[in-house]
Order: structure tokens, then sequence, then C-alpha cells
């Protein structure tokens, strides 16, 4: 959790954040860095998602005439980001409710207070919701967020949800800040529901439609898979994106569970229980539209359930998008869409796999007749059950080279950014000299200091750094206290151990922690572009679209 007691000592702002204010886009700033020696260096932030010092920056748009006067919302948004950190949510929601007339959970501080209401004076309270939310999208569009679905996501699941007709309903079990649920299907004349773990996120999105003037939208929070808030919603379209690579998603609490229709999802499989929770809300006719890794179509654990989905004819199709049009990472992803058949007759006979991962990010998501199969439900029945569209779109007007190329290219960016992520560690005293002061995480929550309202625990102190507490948490020492006589392995960690250091030691470590996460997340990255660029050279060679080099003769 943020430290909000302590102010940098000069606000960070992203690229994205310096398009804004210097009235330009975000391409252009890009070129600014590059043709620029003395543009400001990085001050903050990751490889791939840099900070810079907001007053060096001012400086050089001054110097260079490049500049605008700082508005009041680019303020305001500093000041939110000295407050808040990386809590930015809480900070949004907290100002939605105090334009909405509610009393936020948290204190805001005067000035942020002062130029919330001189901004809202002077336009509207939607709009300054509007922007700073743009802003927040900004920002994560760098490094991705579990509560923010990227823009060329929700174009494409818009696209192939179709028009909606009026009246209908729409559920997102997984709503974020309401980004997807908001922006699908008409503006007017649908329910909307939304549920969401994260209760800033929830209350955000339920107030960005309030102060929108949107009225069909309701948005709870609580965690969908262990309690659903909405049992007996049956909806006309389920639209979802999902936390992804989530192991403790509650397997062990919901074996018996009436939603897993196709069969208990193993624990690696999160996506899956998702899947199926998405599709217990459905009416008969109803649709499912979730958002996928590609991994998911493919992977060993998934099979039966995936055969089962293929059986039952409850699939109507998979669409592989581009890489990249996920903002948290470069990987392929796909959009699954379920039909629950309202008669045994409405079942149906084939899947359509549509192969979009050829086109351009922003390309065009209608379909060529050569990146579509229609494939029968019986070819799609083997052992490994395939899902993979590319499988089964037209291989022979598939550009084998420049897919080949494009994976090569991609994988070896990311592999040199490998060795700049992992965090440079010098000698320390020697092993075990921290074990001496220790305190346990059950002795911080009793005593206020942690919270357990997400997924892992969080600090609720200026006092503790989150960063610092999860990097230990995954210690050997705190992973063997955690995880019992038959193997289960409890994540909240409350009979793990920490040490007792003061708060800037504590984010001296954290920061060490937290780029050891960003390393294992590019790790897994790397390690998936590896395996789509293995496939594809082996089927290229295998049907001839890809030979290799001639042989240098001497």
């Amino acid at each position: 959790m943020a430290d909000r007691g302590t102010a940098p000592s000069a606000s960070l702002v992203s690229g994205s954040e310096i398009a804004r204010l210097a009235g330009v886009t975000r391409a252009a700033v890009s070129n600014w860095r590059r043709r620029y020696e003395d543009f400001p260096r990085p001050t903050g932030g990751g490889t791939g998602s840099p900070l810079y010092a907001l007053v060096e920056v001012q400086a050089w748009l001054e110097k260079q005439h490049k500049g605008q006067d700082v508005t009041g919302e680019v303020r305001l948004w500093q000041a939110l980001r000295v407050a808040y950190g990386e809590e930015m949510i809480t900070g949004l929601a907290d100002i939605a409710r105090h334009v909405a007339g509610d009393q936020p959970t948290g204190v805001l501080a005067r000035e942020v207070v002062q130029l919330v209401d001189a901004l809202v004076a002077a336009d509207s309270a939607s709009e300054v919701m509007a922007g700073l939310v743009g802003r927040f999208v900004d920002s994560t569009r760098r490094s991705g967020s579990d509560q923010v679905t990227s823009e060329r996501i929700v174009r494409a699941v818009c696209h192939f949800a179709g028009p909606l007709e009026t009246g209908s309903t729409v559920f997102d079990p997984a709503c974020g800040i309401g980004t997807l649920l908001l922006a699908v299907g008409p503006a007017q004349g649908l329910t909307r529901i939304g549920q969401d773990i994260d209760s800033p996120s929830a209350t955000l999105a339920q107030l960005r439609a309030e102060l929108g003037g949107r009225t069909d939208v309701t948005a709870v929070d609580g965690d969908s898979l262990r309690a659903d808030r909405w049992p007996k919603l049956k909806a006309d379209l389920v639209v979802c994106d999902p936390p992804v690579g989530v192991t403790d998603w509650g397997r062990e609490m919901l074996l018996l569970d009436a939603r897993w229709e196709l069969g208990t999802p193993p624990r690696a499989e999160g996506e899956l229980a998702w899947l199926q929770h998405a599709y217990a809300h459905t009416r008969p006719g109803g649709r499912v539209l979730m958002v996928m890794p590609a991994s998911v179509a493919y992977r060993k654990a998934g099979r039966r359930i995936r055969a089962e989905l293929i059986r039952r004819g409850l699939l109507s199709q998979i669409v592989a998008l581009p890489a990249g049009v996920a903002s948290s990472h470069a990987l392929p992803v796909h959009l699954w869409q379920l039909t629950r058949p309202r008669t045994p007759q409405d079942a149906v006979s084939e899947v359509r796999m549509v192969d979009l991962t050829g086109n351009g990010i922003d390309g065009p998501l209608e379909p060529e007749a050569a990146q579509v199969a229609d494939v029968p439900l019986i070819e799609l029945l083997d052992d490994a059950v395939d899902l993979t569209p590319g499988r089964y779109a037209a291989a022979s007007h598939r550009d084998y080279s420049a897919e080949y190329a494009a994976l090569r290219e991609q994988l070896e960016v990311q592999m040199g950014l490998l060795s700049t992520l992992l965090p440079d560690l010098t000698s320390g005293q020697e092993a075990g000299s921290l074990d001496g002061q220790m305190v346990s995480v059950a002795e911080l929550a009793r005593a206020g200091l942690v919270e357990y309202s997400n997924a892992e625990p969080v600090s609720a102190s200026e006092q503790l750094d989150t960063d610092y507490l999860r990097g230990f948490l995954r210690s050997a020492a705190n992973v063997r206290r955690s995880t019992s006589a038959s193997g289960t392995y409890r994540a909240d960690g409350r009979g793990a151990r920490i040490p007792q250091l003061d708060i800037e030691e504590q984010r001296r470590y954290g920061k060490a922690f937290r780029a050891l996460q960003e390393f294992e997340e590019r790790l897994r990255a790397v390690a998936e572009l590896s395996r789509l660029a293995a496939d594809l050279a082996r089927d290229g060679l295998g049907n001839g679209a890809l030979s290799p080099p001639p042989e240098e003769t001497s």
C-alpha cells in the first residue's frame, strides 16, 4: 500500500502524462526522447515504463518552447500521485465520492479538495472524473492492470459482441473500474451488473456510471468465485477479462460447486473457473465473451474441460487476437465465445476458429476468408484438444516468414530487457543475519498494519512497505512455514515472519523485490514467446512454408 505520509522529493510523470502536459501525442514524446540528447533522464519506474521528474520536464519543455501552462487537472493528478502513490484507484474512488456528495473513506488532502472543487466549478463532476480516469488508463497502459482492460481488447470485445437488444442484461464478474462493462453495447437501454474483488475499483465503476447519468449500472465488491453476489443472475451477455495466472482462486473450498458443469478446474487453470462461472450466469440463448490467455487453448491440465466444452456443443467461436493488444504483456490473447443452447438441438456442430494474429494490433477485426475455419467438433476431439485457431485457419495463406521474423524480434527485445531488470545485488553480512529481530505477520495483522482485502496481504501503515512484506513472504523459510504437511500453500502467510527494519531499509529491500517480480514476469513472457516461435518454426518447416538458409560453400 502507498505510503501517504511521505511526499517524494519531486513529482514523477510518465510519457503519457508528458504528452498531456505538452498537448501532443505519446508518439511525439517518444520521438523527443530519441532525438534530443538533453531530454530529461528517467528518475523512476522500470525500463519499459520510465518516470520523469516533473520539474525537469517542465524546464525542458519551456526551453524547447514545447510546453503549455500546467493545467489544474495536471496539478490535481500530481497531488494524487503524491498522496496515493500506486493506490491511485483508491484516490480516484475517494474523489468520485467527494464530487458525488458522499463522504470518501480516505482523508482527502486540502490541496486535492481545492483543486477538485475548482475543476468541478469550471466544468462538471462527470467531465472531471472522465479526465482523471483517462489519465489513469494512460498511466496503466505501460504495465497493465487487473483493474483496467486495454482499449484494444475493449474494441475487440465490443466488435464481436455485436448489437444488443434493448432491455438486455450484461454482466461482468471481474469488472474492475468498469472499463469493459460500461463500453459494450449501446450507452442506454441495457441493464449492466458487475462485481470485483477490489472494493475501490467496484466503487469507482459505480460512481463513474452515476456521475455520467447512467442509472442502469450496479457494481458491487466481492470475490466472484468465492462469494458470488449475484447467484441467481442470468444474463444475455457475460463479458469478462479475468485475472491471469492466479492459482489461489479458492479451489479447495469450491470442489463441489454446482458451477463446474464441465468439470472441476485444476488449481493452475483458474481461467477455466472464471469461464464456467460466467457460463453459469447466462440464460438460455445467452452468450459469454471471455478474454483468455492463448495458453488456455492447449495446456494439458485443462484438456478434459475443453473436451467437455466441445462435446456439449457450447463453444461457438475462438478469436486469436494479435500479440500486443493486452497492455500488460506482449503475448497474444484469445476471445472465447460460449452460447447456452435453448434446446439440445441448438448445440453447435462446429466451432468457428478466427486467426487475427497476422493483423496489426490496430488492424481490422473483421476476418478475411483465409483467417477463418469452421471446424467440425469431431476434428477437435483428439488427444490434445488444442483449440488454437492458428492450427485450423488456412495455413497456405499464412505469412509464416513474417510471423516468425516478428516473433524473433519480440523475443530478442524481451531477452535484452531481462539482464537490465535483474537487480544489482551486493554481498550482505551473512546468511541468517536478518533472523535476529523478527515479527510474525499475524502480529502485524492484529496490530492493524496488514490488510487481506486483496489476493495477497498489503501494508495498511506508513511503518510497513508492501513490496518488502511480499518479498519476504516468498522467502524459502516463509514458504516452508506457510505450507502444510499435505503440501497445501497458504498464500496469506499468517504464520510467516519478517525482519524488523526501519521504513527506509524496508523500501530499499522492497525495490529489489519489486525488480525481481518484474524480472520473473518478463521471464514468463520470454518462455511463452519461445514456445510460440518454436511451434511456428516446426509447423512451417513441416509444411514447406519455411526452410533453413542455404549452407555457405567455401
